[in-house]
């Protein structure tokens, strides 16, 4: 693959729309385009990207699929310009928005998007992410599900939904919940960002490459004329997976906190050490919203044991209760993305203020289904 072959595959796609799907050879090529705001999902990008997955799910000539995200800062015209950046999560001023406005849209939205997140993990065809730059919330989502997770030396993972009175979904419950020892509680808990190594280590991601080499291995997806999913699968085994098994990372020092029963617990440990990395995990949790940290701390443990889909049902409910239980201002996710994203003052008034005082069972009304079995918006996962 040349350098002039390589900008000219990239110049080949139309800048237009959030959402690029382009056909090459046996591939199905998947661009996310909004570089601006970090390329997080709104809801037409989740309904797009659902339409473009169960078309190429169904086409027999498509054998392999991919994504990757697009980078403002890229130069535009260069294959460069088209990695650098994943995704940053949902649209989380539009979460504030309809939340305040009463829209419907916003449960379209969590159903649609965990609909999406589903199909992903339990695609039948490969599906390949290029978790270049970052890829946080709704991005892990995106990619958690897929065959083979690439990630560079630019990658910044996270699930940082507690700092924003959410919990950390798209099937966080099960992906972090089944990470080694109880670094999926450390994770949810903290929002803790990570490189490509811990992301290998925490079984969050399959191979390390190099970013400079990603537009090179996208247009030879393109290129490489599979003749069934077995092969490309095969391709995949042996070209990438082979060379990325890594080891798993050592867990003692998160497990010796994060196995605790409470959160109270948890953190009056950490706040007892000695040691400079748990005073200042400590300190984070102590910015979190400290009613989410009992509901997820409840959430991933409950996880461990649950299929994909029951856990994206629990994580319905969960967001349901999130907007519902305390509605329009009074919501602990609306207060939390008020302070961070709309007014940008960073000082949520949670509810309650302190660890302290976050009563026993009070995060149980979260995991509460407003629906029947029957009338579940995601009972046919």
């Amino acid at each position: 693959m040349t350098e002039e072959s390589a900008v000219a595959s990239a110049q080949h796609i139309n800048p237009a729309g959030d959402v690029l799907a382009e056909r090459r050879g046996s591939a199905g090529l998947i661009t996310l385009n909004r570089p601006k705001a970090l390329n997080a999902l709104s809801l037409e990008m989740v309904r797009e990207l659902l339409r473009i997955l169960r078309a190429w799910r169904d086409d027999p000539e498509v054998l392999v699929v991919a994504i990757r995200g697009t980078n403002k800062t890229g130069r535009p015209g260069t294959p460069e310009s088209l990695f650098g950046g994943f995704c940053a999560g949902g649209d989380i001023r539009f979460f504030h928005q309809a939340a305040l406005a009463g829209d419907s849209a916003l449960e379209d939205f969590f159903t649609e998007e965990y609909t999406l997140n589903h199909l992903i993990h339990t695609y039948p065809k490969p599906y390949i992410a290029f978790m270049d730059g970052v890829v946080m919330g709704g991005g892990m989502g995106l990619s958690q599900g897929a065959r083979l997770r690439i990630v560079t030396e630019r990658t910044k993972m996270a699930m940082p939904e507690t700092n924003i009175g959410l919990f950390p979904d798209v099937g966080g419950g099960y992906f972090l919940s089944r990470c080694p020892g109880h670094v999926g509680e450390y994770l949810a808990l903290t929002g803790e960002v990570i490189g490509a190594d811990n992301a290998l280590g925490y079984g969050l991601a399959d191979i390390k490459l190099e970013a400079a080499s990603l537009p090179a291995l996208w247009a030879e997806l393109g290129e490489h004329n599979f003749e069934s999913a077995a092969q490309a699968d095969q391709w995949i085994a042996t070209k990438l997976i082979a060379d990325g098994a890594g080891n798993i990372c050592a867990t003692g020092r998160i497990d010796a906190y994060f196995s605790l029963l409470r959160v109270k617990h948890i953190v009056d440990a950490l706040e007892k050490s000695e040691d400079p990395w748990a005073l200042k995990t400590a300190a984070n949790l102590r910015k979190r919203s400290p009613l989410m940290l009992h509901v997820v701390l409840e959430q991933i443990r409950r996880a461990r044991s649950m299929s994909l889909a029951d856990d994206l049902r629990m994580e319905r409910d969960m967001v349901h209760q999130c907007f519902h239980l305390r509605p329009g201002a009074e919501s602990e996710t609306v207060e939390g993305i008020r302070a961070l994203a709309v007014d940008k003052d960073y000082k949520p008034q949670w509810k309650p203020v302190r660890i302290e005082d976050v009563k026993p069972g009070m995060a149980d009304a979260f995991f509460v289904s407003p629906w029947t079995a029957q009338t579940h918006p995601l009972r046919d996962l």
